[in-house]
């Protein structure tokens, strides 16, 4: 269980990464140009890979993407640093808080469903702005969750018994959800 929950927990903190660099680029792009800071609110629904899909309201309204990546700014998947592109601009988040409490996590299971969740959040932080969001700073918090039901063994010793080394036979990773005050 401990792997299968780690793997997921990296999918959610990847997600949670994610989210925030959506956030914050949803400040950015801003409809009313004549707001400098405000609220923005985040959602992120992440897939498998290292681009999600990311959407921003509040004093952001954009759309666009959010790529996790390491600190040198390589595309990884479980990176803690996310690339924010919006139509107006794009800027970068820090996941690295939100990362370590993710870590933390210790995923809850019922042994006779085979299911598996937990859910968790932390802060991400702005910056490295351009176009309509050159100048970006604030922090978002976010939360996010996952869950997953895994398959039995069907024959051997362990047969009945929960095989939560194998893929799971369902999952749900929840949508990232964010707010926080940003400065444009």
């Amino acid at each position: 269980m401990q792997r299968n929950s780690r793997k997921l927990l990296a999918i959610a903190a990847l997600g949670g990464a994610l989210g925030t660099a959506g956030a914050a680029t949803a400040a950015a792009s801003t409809a009313v140009a004549s707001q400098s800071h405000g609220a923005v609110h985040v959602w992120v629904t992440p897939g498998h890979g290292a681009v999600d899909q990311i959407l921003l309201t509040g004093v952001i309204g954009d759309h666009g993407t959010a790529t996790s990546m390491n600190k040198n700014g390589t595309v990884n998947k479980n990176g803690k640093y996310v690339k924010v592109v919006l139509s107006q601009g794009g800027f970068e988040v820090n996941a690295v808080a939100l990362n370590r409490q993710l870590a933390k996590l210790a995923p809850k299971m019922d042994s006779a469903t085979c299911s598996v969740w937990a859910s968790g959040s932390g802060n991400v932080t702005l910056g490295d702005g351009t176009g309509a969001y050159a100048g970006i700073s604030g922090t978002v918090k976010i939360s996010t969750g996952f869950a997953a039901v895994f398959p039995r063994f069907t024959s051997g010793a362990k047969k009945g018994r929960c095989d939560l080394k194998g893929a799971p036979t369902a999952s749900f990773q929840g949508a990232l959800i964010g707010s926080g005050q940003i400065t444009l």
